[in-house]
């Protein structure tokens, strides 16, 4: 059975304990998996990874099995699940262990997935589709956010925090809490303020990295992976940003062909450019044909694939991506 991200706190009146949370926004299915399992759930909370589970399967079982007995209740969560993670749904439903509730967390799943399709046809399992936020939704996150906290700011400045969490709610919660304690001693924030906090201006970022991968700009590339100590942990939101730029350049390069006025789609895109940004874009657009901008977002979610495959080398495969890329 399906049930919308947006209609999660459904979760809390039904009595399913089988639980499907799939996609790619990681943030938003954190936030679901602490508000509405684990906050006052007054049992024992154990954490896994499927492997974990498969390595060790009929021991897992057994543990299940015996916390009937012995246990008042235990909440499960899954993580990096697969369609490996099908041979223990069957045991479970095969031995009606449903005093127990475990929640499921994958990645993004085909619609031909059979993990998907199991979850959705049973009405005893529960499945919730988390897809990436667009800047709609995380504009409204954060006027909301400075609303219940009775701060008074500028559009402006919300579009600037959004544009600088680069699709990513978990990012923008960590920009809304650096301001919310910047303003415990202080009345009002400005923009300079903002920018100094995101991404600090004194840096380079990783959002000047996909601007200037867009901008074909070789030697600020290479400047910027000297001046910085990138992670393996950083590849996946480089990824993401520079495909958030690219996914904005796209849809900026086809309102052109209609429009043929670069200028003025740059002025009324929404959400707004921000003003300090709009000449980087103008210089990406002049750069990249339509078709290559296809091309390159096609490219960057294969990447992405390699990278989440390939830990531990996934900043050699990034810097190489990108430096071609820029050529």
């Amino acid at each position: 059975m399906i049930i919308k991200s947006y209609e999660h706190q459904k979760i809390k009146k039904i009595k399913n304990n089988i639980f499907l949370l799939y996609g790619e926004n990681e943030g938003y299915k954190s936030q679901v998996i602490k508000d509405i399992f684990i906050k006052n759930y007054k049992g024992n909370i154990e954490r896994f990874d499927e492997n974990e589970i498969l390595n060790n399967f009929e021991s897992f079982i057994s543990s299940l099995i015996n916390k009937s007995f012995f246990d008042e209740s235990k909440l499960i969560l899954v993580s990096r699940v697969s369609e490996k993670i099908i041979k223990l749904i069957d045991e479970l439903i095969d031995r009606k262990i449903n005093d127990i509730i475990i929640v499921l967390n994958s990645g993004s799943l085909e619609k031909k997935s059979k993990l998907r399709s199991i979850f959705e046809k049973d009405k005893n399992l529960i499945c919730v589709p988390f897809y990436k936020d667009d800047n709609r939704t995380l504009i409204q996150l954060a006027n909301n956010f400075f609303k219940n906290n009775k701060i008074s700011i500028s559009q402006e400045i919300v579009n600037l925090i959004v544009e600088r969490s680069s699709g990513d709610r978990i990012n923008l919660n960590n920009e809304l809490n650096k301001i919310s304690l910047f303003l415990l001693n202080k009345e009002k924030i400005n923009i300079d303020d903002v920018i100094k906090l995101t991404n600090l201006s004194e840096n380079y970022s990783i959002s000047e990295l996909a601007d200037n991968c867009l901008s074909k700009n070789v030697k600020k590339i290479n400047k910027i992976f000297n001046e910085n100590v990138f992670t393996v942990d950083d590849c996946i939101l480089i990824v993401r940003t520079l495909l958030l730029k690219s996914k904005r350049l796209l849809e900026i390069k086809k309102i052109n062909n209609s429009n043929n006025n670069l200028e003025q789609v740059i002025s009324n895109y929404k959400p707004p450019i921000f003003w300090k940004d709009k000449e980087i874009v103008k210089n990406q657009a002049s750069k990249w044909s339509l078709k290559d901008t296809e091309k390159l977002i096609y490219k960057i979610h294969d990447v992405e694939l390699i990278v989440k495959k390939n830990y531990y080398s996934s900043l050699n495969i990034i810097s190489d991506f990108i430096l071609n890329t820029a050529k």
